[in-house]
């Protein structure tokens, strides 16, 4: 059968290529632009509803929010080189601060709500915001980690006595004749900044260009379309998000709640839901959960998710609750600035991230930096051939994340089958090493997963002088369920005869999995977890 999308395979030189992109708006034009031009074009389609904060805005009323916000910006003398702090959930002027930095050509640096005062210091002293917009709940963590900047902060919610409100940001009179600007340096200049997993120190500042790139694979939506994606502006797929709803014109649902797996359904359900995007674990959690058997997905015709591996049962369980063949799981990675690869054939290659989307090149390499061909497993390179700004103010970091032939070394290990479809396989950093043979904690988590009464699983090498990283795991098991730790640790057992692949560091039950700030399960904190609870007892 014909797949899609359309890939090609050089054999000589062992690359995969995507087809060519295809140009939808004039190339010249930002991603501020049109989302205005867009905006002007729609004017009473619904723009977004908050699901926790009971607000609608049509397309005209977002318009006027964000040139408001805009021309405050210009009111404070705002430039294309300054940069806007964001740490905010997602409550109901957030896109408008967005789409306000987008149409005057202004980088926003958006972090995580959870993040500590130390690291909102280090990460705002590198890009030194002019304004913050954050929400009240963290007024006092941002202002104490900000005092040595000379920044202004607006509170988006639960507004502090001392803070900007959003709605005297809102009172700001439009300038005249308001146009979005022209960039300064056309398209390659920084649109956002988001923050790496930051699962082995402080995150890095990544940059995002205003590449058209970030809207591959989505140019299937319409005005009829409604999103629904939890995911803040410090995520990538938030990010996505808000693009691609204000380009192609869609409902977009938002919930400045922590996220619910049942209320996520009943979200999906109430609003009839047509495009969503998750990490795998907020589709575990959904699957934990009783509502599930009987919630209604059937509005769906794409349910896209990514960042993390995905075990095949979650999956295999979402998509028994879905009325077609709709499940996407994508790869990417925040320098990326876009999905790499996506799976639009889940039935036919359940696992797989599918193929690269239009526009982009892959290899995967050996040790020795030599290209292999399908079915060789090795480290995931990809190439946008497009300018990257890096790493704010880390160029010896961005040396090591794209070579100087434009390749992103994306530190994941992983094949190609021979019809094209990349499987990542586990983190490069994350092999393990038992009596001298080299195994990857995924090979057992798939074990673990096969467990009926295993909802989440993570693994991971405990280190003994005599064997080297003995596996250990934190088992998250289903709702209603009975499961010890020596029914983890026999299960394995009875489904593997190589020792080194077995719990010989033991297994914990434990209520959740403990995850870096953009969701992903963090092996390090994990493993953390068990040593201390091991330690205890």
């Amino acid at each position: 059968m014909p797949y899609t999308p359309v890939n090609y395979y050089n054999s000589d030189l062992k690359i995969w290529s995507g087809d060519q992109v295809t140009h939808y708006f004039d190339r010249h034009l930002s991603i501020g632009e049109i989302i205005f031009k867009e905006m002007q074009r729609h004017p009473k389609q619904i723009a977004q509803i908050s699901a926790t904060e009971n607000t609608i805005l049509t397309r005209q009323e977002l318009l006027q929010n964000t040139m408001h916000v805009a021309s405050f910006m210009r009111s404070e003398g705002l430039l294309q080189t300054d940069v806007v702090g964001l740490i905010a959930r997602n409550t109901t002027h957030l896109p408008a601060v967005a789409y306000a930095c987008f149409f005057n050509g202004i980088a926003f640096h958006s972090l995580n709500i959870t993040y500590d005062r130390n690291t909102i210091e280090k990460l705002f002293n590198i890009t030194k915001p002019k304004l913050i917009f954050c929400d009240g709940d963290e007024f006092e963590k941002v202002r104490e980690a900000t005092s040595e900047l000379d920044v202004k902060i607006i509170t988006m919610r639960n507004h502090h006595s001392e803070s900007i409100t959003i709605n005297e940001v809102l009172d700001t009179p439009i300038e005249d004749n308001f146009q979005p600007a022209e960039l300064e340096q056309g398209n390659d200049q920084t649109l956002a900044i988001l923050c790496s997993s930051g699962t082995t120190g402080i995150p890095k500042a990544v940059t995002i260009s205003n590449s058209r790139q970030i809207l591959a694979a989505n140019h299937h939506l319409t005005t009829s379309d409604i999103q629904y994606s939890h995911n803040t502006l410090d995520w990538i797929t938030g990010l996505l998000t808000t693009i691609t709803s204000g380009v192609y014109s869609t409902t977009r649902i938002i919930a400045d709640n922590a996220f619910d797996p049942v209320f996520a359904m009943k979200l999906i359900k109430d609003y009839k839901v047509t495009w969503i995007i998750q990490p795998p674990s907020a589709m575990a959690m959904m699957v934990n959960t009783p509502e599930f058997e009987t919630c209604d997905l059937s509005s769906l015709r794409c349910y896209m998710y990514g960042g993390s591996r995905a075990s095949v049962e979650v999956q295999n369980s979402i998509r028994s609750r879905l009325s077609q063949d709709c499940l996407q799981f994508a790869y990417g990675f925040t320098e990326l600035g876009a999905m790499a690869t996506i799976n639009l054939h889940y039935d036919q290659k359940p696992n797989s991230v599918g193929r690269l989307v239009n526009g982009l090149r892959m290899k995967i390499i050996n040790d020795q930096g030599e290209s292999l061909g399908p079915e060789e497993m090795g480290e995931v390179c990809i190439s946008n051939g497009q300018h990257w700004m890096g790493y704010f103010g880390n160029q010896q970091e961005t040396r090591d994340m794209r070579d100087l032939k434009r390749w992103f070394h994306s530190g994941d290990l992983g094949y190609v089958d021979r019809d094209g479809f990349l499987y990542i396989m586990e983190r490069k950093k994350d092999m393990l090493k038992y009596q001298n043979i080299m195994y990857y904690p995924n090979d057992i988590e798939a074990i673990i997963s096969q467990m009926p009464e295993v909802a989440e699983v993570c693994v991971f090498g405990v280190w003994s002088n005599i064997y080297g990283d003995e596996a250990a795991a934190c088992v998250v098991k289903r709702q209603g369920c009975s499961l010890s730790e020596q029914d983890v640790v026999d299960y394995v057992q009875s489904r593997t005869d190589s020792k080194y692949k077995q719990l010989n560091a033991g297994a914990i039950i434990v209520n959740d999995l403990m995850r870096s700030a953009n969701g992903k399960t963090n092996r390090i904190a994990n493993k953390a977890h068990y040593l201390q609870v091991k330690n205890r007892n």
